[in-house]
């Protein structure tokens, strides 16, 4: 048995990213698995399908810019009451490819490297994998440090890939697994707006990071020139 994992808090995105999230993991992810979404709201998720709605982790953060920083209440130990290897996927990815790849690849941690500066050795947390329960001291020195933290670094990513550094777990997915909407498959202005994205080959995970989201790349709505996007009818295919 793995766990998968997601979180939903406020109302950024609604509960149909869950369900949608839940039907794309049951199609792609073969072996046994349980799929937890973490919530301070369980209105509308649909239970029925396999979606355990438990409540968010305890996490007392101060005012201000959120930044993913409740991700981090991840690695609480326990975990609610999930043992063994956890794949945590944002809500609004969309999975394109198979899954079970995710938890066979060796390691104790795994997390994207960004795409943006790959220079730097910064991960983008819309897909990491962990043991439950293995490292509550990332989310105590956090929480016992978090003015610090903050000023050290600009977003939970950042802070989880130099702490898992640090440890030397630090490892990535294969580059091709997960990919960028903005960055792999819209292209490059001014090519974008007489081209529909593309899935690259080999791709299992496309991530939506800042804008634009699943539903509005769907239709055709971008943001500026360079994130102008022609309407995108495979992530109805995939997104559902």
């Amino acid at each position: 048995m793995v766990n998968v994992i997601c979180m939903k808090w406020g109302v950024k995105y609604g509960p149909e990213y869950v369900n949608k999230l839940r039907s794309m993991v049951r199609r792609h992810l073969a072996r046994p698995h349980r799929f937890v979404c973490f919530t301070d709201d369980a209105t509308g998720l649909d239970t029925a399908a396999g979606i355990e709605a438990l409540p968010l982790p305890a996490m007392n953060l101060p005012p201000g810019k959120e930044r993913g920083w409740r991700k981090l209440s991840t690695f609480a130990a326990p975990l609610a009451d999930l043992q063994g290897p956890v794949l945590f996927l944002d809500v609004d990815v969309v999975i394109v490819g198979p899954l079970d790849d995710f938890f066979d690849l060796p390691g104790r941690f795994r997390i994207i490297h960004d795409w943006a500066k790959p220079w730097r050795i910064t991960g983008n947390s819309s897909v990491y994998r962990f043991e439950a329960g293995a490292h509550p001291e990332l989310l105590a020195y956090f929480t016992d440090h978090i003015d610090q933290v903050k000023r050290r670094v600009r977003n939970e990513q950042e802070y989880l890939t130099q702490a898992m550094k640090e440890l030397k777990l630090l490892a990535y997915w294969p580059v091709e697994w997960c990919v960028s909407f903005k960055h792999s498959c819209l292209p490059g202005f001014p090519l974008n707006y007489l081209r529909v994205p593309r899935i690259p080959e080999k791709a299992r995970i496309v991530v939506f990071h800042g804008h634009p989201n699943p539903d509005e790349a769907v239709v055709g709505k971008g943001h500026g020139l360079l994130r102008h996007v022609l309407p995108t009818p495979w992530i109805t295919e995939h997104w559902r």
